[in-house]
């Protein structure tokens, strides 16, 4: 177990990472949205540009930030990494989200690389828009695991 103040200080870490990841994914998906909607080139490619630096700069660092402060988190509480359904759900959740943020960035490069050179984007501009919606639902549903804390434990703790 940690000591109160490092236990403090794990999740002070874990929540500063987790509140940038869900603000970076909000702030890509407006500028998916607002590419999305545009008629004007200069105004698309700034959004996709701008896009890949979000996703890039924000988004992938906040997102294993959030992850291996979870876990050192989770770790070192009475929660423990493994012994509730909601901590292991999280988990689960938060590796799957970031698999799928990594998967995601050679599309948005493409597209942004388009964009910034004038060729036409075309229907894989809704890729960002579909991704960066359901990155803010599971976001908001691993938030909700840890307000609510579902479910019952996994297994009875030795101590």
């Amino acid at each position: 177990m940690m000591t109160s103040r490092t236990r403090k200080f794990a999740l002070e870490a874990h929540l500063f990472a987790t509140s940038g990841w869900l603000g970076a994914v909000v702030a890509f998906l407006a500028l998916a949205i607002g590419a999305a909607r545009t008629e004007d080139a200069s105004t698309l490619s700034g959004a996709c540009v701008a896009m890949n630096i979000v996703v890039r700069y924000a988004v992938v660092p906040c997102a294993f930030a959030s992850l291996v402060t979870g876990v050192v988190s989770a770790a070192g509480t009475k929660w423990g990494l493994l012994q509730h359904y909601w901590v292991v759900a999280k988990l689960v959740l938060v590796i799957l989200c970031t698999v799928v943020l990594m998967a995601q960035l050679g599309p948005i490069e493409r597209i942004a690389a388009a964009a910034a050179s004038g060729r036409p984007v075309g229907p894989e501009l809704h890729r960002p828009l579909v991704h960066g919606a359901g990155g803010l639902v599971v976001l908001l549903m691993v938030q909700a695991l840890s307000v609510y804390k579902p479910w019952g434990r996994l297994r009875k703790s030795a101590v």
